[in-house]
């Protein structure tokens, strides 16, 4: 979007809510507010096809609620997980103005929560924990690092916390034995089937280590598979359910060096019928002189809901460039990258960066901390926590929902917003037909820190079945200890806000004062009513060195499910149409 290096003054922010937004809107209708923006015709960027493999080692679990926690498999020492930096950062690009700024609370009308209790705490000793969860009939599952737990519908605590490679007890080889962390549990709403991971960091060959649940039961059997990323260590593994197949990225290093961006697609339908060698396609994206098309990583889309992608839908995968960012890029804008997986005929398969889209303008540089990451200030210490900002990637979750008049993906990612001092905000994303002209239906960086001085950072988002958005995240600043707060907006809010006021899962009463990190991901997600969401991210009870723990809240809008709901269409005009029920 250009240089945009002038700072608008805090009085700005300082005029009443509706002006605030309104000022900073003019302008920017076509990519804020629901018009298809115009793409950059770039050469085509591809991965390296790696060829078809399977898992190495596969068997089924005993029941979980029956296996033994593994010993001596929790690190007790204190430890940071430290993510690897890809090597290619250079100097930071002109720093833009964010241009499409909510700098207001709205009206308290988002619903209180329904639940809110406490999960696994720190039984590692180390940091982050990457927190992340999922809902099913009857469950709640929860990960982080090196620990997992098992809660029913009501908080209670059904199995666990259990350290994370006990679900591969038995299983032998390091899926068992190296318990590393960046854990992802999903649940498959069309199949009743849970899937949780980790990785393996031990070497010199390495795994995603995937378990799938024979039934509904988190806590019964599971069909374990360990496929192998030879000697590329797959930092920062991130999945999502397709109709097709389950898709992963990974960040992946040869040794000390980046070898780019991993892509796998693993048949869905062989994994849900516990077949021991499901058939794997893989790809492999390297750096090139164009580091920014991938920046820190890609996020494969996950699917809410119950109807699925059209037939022949691509597994879609997004990134994100920022031009003030470490590697070069032109614009700030979303790359959307298409995975077509032919599982008939392997070598036909493609995965291919088809879309750089232009959004407005942000700046994921945060200049409090000098433009690197620990930079979010607490209550009564001068530790400040990481502000994620700075990775050039959308954090998780990819929420794909397909309206049947329209398919969405909402997304979000850690900004800096331009103020005295500069504040933390979130900057969203719904981006609309993904695969025929794919287009910023609508975004917004939500920030009322302009305001109340709160850092707010470290988000998730998604999408109910009636078009409504919740985004939970973390608040902080040096008077507010780290919080878990959310918001978020109901079809027929004014395209490009978060207007539904706030409410909090928990109030945090403690800093860390150890580790700057902060969790790497949380996690947003919706019940198989298609209505009520459940969250899931780190606060600190009391003050201490890495003294975090988890924390699980759900709540519901009221109109979820409603026969009919009206809208804003693209261009302002107004649309009615019927939802289904779950």
């Amino acid at each position: 979007m250009g240089d945009n290096s002038v700072r608008y003054p805090r009085s700005l922010f300082a005029l009443p809510a509706g002006w605030v937004f309104v000022t900073i809107l003019v302008g920017f209708a076509g990519v804020v507010a629901g018009a298809p923006a115009p793409q950059d015709e770039d050469p085509v960027v591809s991965g390296i096809y790696r060829g078809v493999s399977t898992a190495v080692r596969f068997d089924i679990s005993p029941p979980l609620r029956s296996i033994p926690a593994q010993p001596g498999t929790l690190q007790f020492e204190e430890r940071d997980f430290d993510e690897r930096p890809s090597g290619l950062e250079g100097p930071y690009g002109p720093q833009s103005v964010d241009t499409a700024v909510q700098g207001f609370v709205g009206p308290q009308l988002i619903p209180a929560p329904l639940l809110s209790f406490d999960g696994p705490g720190n039984l590692c000793n180390c940091s982050p924990p990457d927190p992340n969860g999922d809902v099913g009939p009857n469950h709640y599952v929860v990960m982080t690092n090196l620990s997992y737990q098992v809660f029913d519908k009501t908080g209670m605590s059904v199995l666990g916390p259990i350290a994370n490679n006990t679900l591969w007890a038995g299983f032998g080889g390091d899926c068992q034995t190296d318990n590393s962390g960046d854990p992802v549990v999903l649940y498959d709403q069309v199949s009743d089937r849970w899937m949780l991971s980790q990785f393996t960091a031990s070497g010199p060959t390495y795994f995603n280590c995937v378990a799938v649940s024979q039934t509904g039961d988190p806590t019964g059997a599971y069909y374990r598979w360990a496929f192998s990323t030879g000697t590329n260590f797959p930092d920062y593994p991130k999945y999502g359910w397709w109709s097709d197949a389950l898709y992963i990225s990974t960040r992946e290093f040869a040794g000390a060096a980046f070898a780019g961006i991993g892509a796998y697609a693993i048949k869905r339908a062989d994994l849900i019928a516990g077949m021991a060698a499901p058939q794997v396609i893989s790809f492999l994206v390297p750096p090139g002189a164009m580091p920014y098309n991938t920046g820190d990583g890609l996020l494969p889309a996950d699917l809410d809901g119950y109807t699925p992608p059209p037939a022949g839908s691509p597994g879609y995968y997004v990134g994100l460039m920022d031009n003030g960012g470490p590697y070069g890029a032109p614009m700030d804008a979303m790359t959307l990258w298409k995975f077509v997986a032919d599982f008939v005929d392997a070598p036909l398969s493609s995965f291919t960066l088809t879309n750089t889209i232009p959004v407005a303008a942000f700046d994921s540089i945060f200049d409090l901390c000098g433009g690197g990451r620990n930079c979010i200030p607490q209550p009564s210490t001068a530790n400040r926590l990481d502000h994620q900002g700075y990775r050039q990637r959308t954090i998780w979750r990819l929420a794909y929902r397909n309206f049947g008049d329209h398919e969405s993906l909402v997304t979000n990612s850690s900004v800096e917003v331009a103020g005295a001092p500069n504040i933390s905000g979130v900057r969203w994303y719904e981006l609309r037909s993904p695969n025929m002209g794919p287009f910023i239906y609508q975004q917004g960086t939500y920030a009322p820190g302009l305001m109340d001085g709160i850092h707010r950072w470290f988000g998730s988002i998604a999408m109910d079945t009636s078009g409504n958005m919740a985004l939970g995240f973390s608040a902080s600043n040096t008077t507010v200890f780290p919080s878990i707060y959310y918001t978020g907006r109901v079809l027929g809010d004014s395209l490009g806000t978060l207007p539904q006021g706030e409410a909090t899962i928990v109030a945090g009463t403690g800093s860390q004062t150890g580790s700057q990190r902060w969790g790497d991901y949380s996690s947003m997600n919706v019940d198989v009513d298609d209505c009520t969401f459940w969250y899931v991210t780190e606060y600190v009870p009391t003050t201490s060195s890495i003294g975090w723990r988890t924390r699980i809240g759900s709540f519901k809008y009221p109109t979820c499910g409603l026969g009919i709901v009206a809208g804003p269409a693209a261009g302002g005009a107004s649309v009615v149409r019927r939802i289904s029920g779950p």
